[in-house]
C-alpha cells in the first residue's frame, strides 16, 4: 500500500494500491493541514502531523481507533515524521532540533541534537524493515520485472501486479510490452 497526504480542496489522509487503484480516505474530518506521515508497519498504525490544527494524531490503517498523540503550538514547526519502537521523531523547523516524543502519550518529549537544514527525519534500522516475500514484479529469466517491459507496479496484494509504459510510450494489447 502507499499512504499520503493531501490538503488541497478537502485535507484528507489516503491510501491506495501501489499501482494507484483501490484509492481509499482513512481520515477526511476533523483535519485541515496534514503535512508528515509515519507508518507503524508491525502495528499497522498511521501517525500524522497537522500544522493548522497543531496536532499529531494516529489511526489504523482502516481510519479506526483514532486519538491524538499530542497537541499545541509547537506542532506548527514539526516537518518530517518517523516512527520507531516508542517513540516518534520529527524536525522542529523552528530551532532545527531533532525532537523524540513518546508515541503512546504524547509525553517524554525531548530535543536530541540540532542539525543545520534539516526537513525531514527518517529511521533505517533492520527491525524496521519486513521481509521480503517473493512477489508479482521480480525479474523474469528474461530481466523484465514482473514481464513487463516499462514499469511493473504491485496491485492489490504481492501476488498482483500492474503493467506501466515510460512517458512517451503506450500499453500494448498484451498488457506488458510498450511502444
Amino acid at each position: 500500500k502507499l499512504f499520503f497526504t493531501d490538503y488541497g480542496n478537502a485535507a484528507k489522509v489516503e491510501r491506495c494500491d501501489m499501482d494507484g487503484m483501490n484509492r481509499t480516505w482513512i481520515v477526511d474530518s476533523k483535519i485541515e493541514q496534514p503535512t508528515a506521515l509515519a507508518l507503524d508497519l508491525i502495528n499497522k498504525y498511521v501517525y500524522w502531523v497537522d500544522i493548522y490544527l497543531d496536532s499529531v494524531e494516529v489511526v489504523d490503517y482502516q481510519g479506526r481507533k483514532r486519538h491524538m498523540i499530542i497537541k499545541g503550538r509547537q506542532i506548527r514547526h514539526f516537518c518530517g515524521l518517523a516512527v520507531f519502537e516508542n517513540y516518534l521523531y520529527t524536525v522542529n523547523s523552528d530551532n532545527l532540533s531533532i525532537l523524540r516524543i513518546n508515541r503512546y502519550n504524547g509525553t517524554d518529549v525531548q530535543a536530541l541534537a540540532r542539525l543545520d537544514n534539516a526537513k525531514e527525519i527518517r529511521v533505517y534500522q533492520k527491525r524496521t524493515q519486513t521481509a521480503v516475500r517473493s512477489h508479482a514484479c521480480e525479474v523474469d529469466p528474461y530481466g523484465m520485472p514482473g514481464g513487463c517491459s516499462h514499469i511493473c507496479l504491485l496491485s492489490s496484494s504481492y501476488k498482483a501486479r500492474t503493467c506501466r509504459c515510460r512517458t512517451g510510450f503506450i500499453l500494448g494489447s498484451d498488457g506488458r510490452s510498450c511502444k
